[in-house]
């Protein structure tokens, strides 16, 4: 046991978190993604299960040990929903929320979706939650901690 770290953060997790470096990007996906396939074709191959959890309350507890990048337009993207490019959703305004309670400043675009599966598997590694909301899925740019 440690302190200071979210229970929620397991060793697996907190591997992955602490082995990225700056420019580093987390896909956080929805339960629907194909996590297995594109997992396998990140920088790490590794894919973290975050059971019990939706992508909201994921976001708080990687945030508490995850710097968003200051040197980036947008810290975070999501996908967009099918032939509607500028709809966010609930999902995405909660998620963007937390972002902003950690860096105010920080900003979110969309990916239209099959180029968020391709822009996935450039990513360093995938954490997949339970989150039932469609498109409910995300990429984070870490960043650095001064």
């Amino acid at each position: 046991m440690l302190k200071g770290i979210p229970s929620v953060i397991d060793a697996e997790l907190l591997w992955v978190l602490r082995s990225m470096g700056h420019g580093d990007k987390l896909v956080l996906a929805d339960r629907n993604f194909p996590a297995h396939s594109v997992a396998a074709e990140t920088a790490s191959g590794r894919l973290v299960q975050m059971s019990g959890l939706n992508d909201t309350q994921a976001t708080v507890a990687i945030l508490q040990l995850f710097p968003l990048d200051t040197f980036v337009e947008h810290q975070v993207q999501h996908m967009q929903v099918v032939g509607e490019p500028d709809t966010r959703l609930e999902v995405h305004d909660e998620v963007y929320a937390e972002c902003q309670a950690v860096m105010p400043e920080a900003k979110m675009s969309s990916i239209e979706r099959f180029a968020f599966y391709e822009a996935a598997k450039q990513s360093y590694a995938v954490v997949q939650t339970i989150e039932d909301r469609p498109y409910g899925c995300f990429i984070f740019t870490k960043g650095v901690v001064f």
